[in-house]
């Protein structure tokens, strides 16, 4: 498992050679693509955990906690190609340079969000609201650290 979530940070902090052909503008507008479906699964589960608990649906969360855990582990990290920390995709980047530059602070905020990504599957899975809300709130604080660290605010 430390492995797999090494091998995730890594993939996460360093672009592969087929992605630095990629143009920026299209590694901008795929991670953007990306953290957009997670936020809709994100909010699909904050409906049913925390903002009406009475529409909890096992499989439905389930398949939310799955897409979560499936971003995680796709290899995003090669969406960050030289010359994508500004520019345009379908708006424009909020990434920090930072996160260019700061190998271990994204090895830790990426290696702690694939681990709690997963993590949230598995809880899922079980089909335990209370456990799946206290897990989603992990997820959340993961998310969160990168976005403090590594993101601009909306302007």
């Amino acid at each position: 498992m430390k492995t797999k979530l090494l091998i995730a940070a890594l993939g996460f902090a360093i672009a592969g050679t087929a992605s630095a052909q990629m143009k920026p503008e299209d590694a901008i507008k795929y991670r953007q693509a990306g953290y957009s479906f997670m936020s809709w699964n994100m909010g699909k589960l904050k409906g049913m955990l925390v903002d009406n608990p009475a529409s909890y649906n096992k499989d439905q969360a389930a398949a939310a906690a799955n897409a979560i855990a499936a971003i995680a582990n796709s290899g995003m990290g090669a969406l960050y190609v030289p010359g994508s920390d500004k520019g345009v995709g379908y708006k424009e980047t909020r990434v920090k340079p930072e996160l260019f530059t700061d190998k271990e602070g994204v090895g830790k905020v990426a290696i702690a969000f694939n681990k709690e990504a997963n993590e949230l599957a598995k809880v899922a899975a079980a089909g335990d609201a209370a456990a799946l809300k206290a897990q989603f709130g992990k997820v959340g604080e993961t998310c969160k650290g990168c976005h403090d660290k590594f993101r601009k605010d909306d302007k």
